[in-house]
């Protein structure tokens, strides 16, 4: 029986999530962050689901993209990223995206955070209606299951959460180990860029004397400066797998990589394809952290991870606040890439809540690959409807993510701090 697979309906729903009070070098996260369910039904029922960022200039591109979008065939994936997306400029002035602390921000990035949600949920339908994973529809899996590293943040306290406060390297090494504990992680990975240098070496030089031989990362979102970035190197050299953007920008990266050995990894200078070119004849990074959100999809994922295999470049995922369905499709593609020798960066199990009938789970730090139809994941439908009634009850304040005023609340003193802060 030959299927219909028009596209017959999309279903755009905005949710606040609850999000802990973690640290970065921008501010800290709000207490609920924005996200975007998107939901493609085809004329047979089958219906693909998607997941991106929820603020209002992601919103505002989404809607007139959903209502193009009938009519056409789920499996017509490649006319997507042919339509026409108008973006207003002045929503993405070249600042740092202090929401995603992901580099700076572009047009084009803005459009493919929003079809990438599109393109993952035709892929879903179209795996629906074979019968086939989506990895299957990426080539097929070359690994049963997913590495993952433990995401260790600086934290205020909260009585929203029972993690606790996490301010100084007992308390980071504490969250570290309760990661172990709970969901087998083997490599940490430090969210910097919060306190004076000397006391992050600390902190990672504690996670080492805690955790001999474990994988460790140190990201301080280029807080620091070329002669910072470097001392910091000099000193963690010995302990850490690779030192994640460290200062801003592909020339003051490529100084440092010069003078050092550490390898370098970034996802903020480079996170699109015309940032390529720069980044790799400068040997500006070793090791690119892709995310399929901003880089148009799990297609363009696999593309990213072949270029970087050409160039001898190592390729590893970037996270942020994300759900069940983002680790779904970051885990399907995860599961094609060969040579992933870094495990992937995920902030899923700080997220108490989600929007599917079962949360995915990690053992011993892995995620293994569904091989259900499509994401292999289904939709809580009752729990998507109390997200989107909290969105919808907002009186705005958290319908946008902004580290630097949820910062103001906790501490009013606070002001956005010039880059470099070291």
């Amino acid at each position: 029986m030959t299927r219909d697979l028009t596209i017959t309906e999309v279903r755009l729903t905005p949710i606040l999530v609850a999000d802990p009070p973690l640290l970065n070098t921008q501010g800290v996260h709000q207490p609920y962050t924005p996200r975007l369910i998107v939901e493609v039904v085809t004329a047979d029922g089958t219906t693909g689901l998607g997941e991106t960022y929820g603020d209002t200039k992601y919103l505002e591109l989404a809607r007139p993209l959903a209502e193009r979008l009938p009519g056409r065939s789920v499996m017509d994936v490649n006319s997507l990223f042919g339509l026409d997306l108008a973006v207003d400029e002045s929503r993405v002035a070249g600042a740092v995206d202090a929401g995603g602390l992901r580099g700076v921000q572009s047009a084009d990035k803005l459009r493919l955070s929003v079809l990438s949600a599109f393109e993952v949920a035709c892929l879903d339908a179209q795996g629906r209606a074979l019968g086939l994973p989506v990895h299957a529809l990426l080539g097929g899996k070359v690994r049963d299951a997913v590495e993952y590293s433990a995401y260790l943040f600086y934290k205020l306290a909260s009585d929203a959460d029972d993690w606790g406060a996490a301010l100084d390297p007992a308390g980071v090494v504490a969250q570290a180990r309760r990661f172990k504990e709970r969901y087998g992680f083997g490599s940490f990975k430090l969210k910097g860029g919060v306190f004076p240098p000397d006391e992050e070496i600390a902190a990672v030089r504690a996670l080492a004397e805690a955790f001999p031989g474990h994988p460790l990362r140190l990201d301080p979102n280029g807080a620091w400066s070329v002669e910072t970035s470097l001392k910091v190197a000099e000193e963690l050299g010995d302990v850490l797998e690779y030192l994640e953007d460290p200062t801003l920008g592909t020339p003051a990266m490529a100084e440092v990589s010069a003078g050092t050995e550490v390898p370098l990894a970034t996802n903020m200078c480079v996170t699109t394809f015309g940032e390529i070119k720069e980044a790799f004849t400068k040997d500006a990074v070793q090791v690119v952290l892709s995310d399929h959100h901003y880089w148009g999809g799990l297609r363009n994922t696999r593309q990213l991870a072949a270029i970087c295999a050409a160039f001898g470049v190592g390729v590893s995922m970037h996270s942020n606040t994300h759900l069940g369905i983002s680790l779904a499709a970051m885990t399907h593609v995860a599961s094609t890439v060969p040579g992933l020798h870094h495990a992937c960066d995920s902030h899923y199990p700080w997220q108490s809540e989600d929007v599917l009938t079962e949360r995915l789970t990690f053992t011993g730090g892995r995620v293994t690959v569904p091989d259900a139809p499509g994401l292999g994941v289904e939709l809580d439908r009752e729990e998507l409807d109390r997200l989107h009634r909290r969105w919808a009850e907002d009186d705005g304040g958290m319908r946008d993510r902004d580290d630097a005023a949820a910062m103001r609340a906790a501490d009013p003193g606070w002001r956005t701090p010039v880059m470099p802060r070291w």
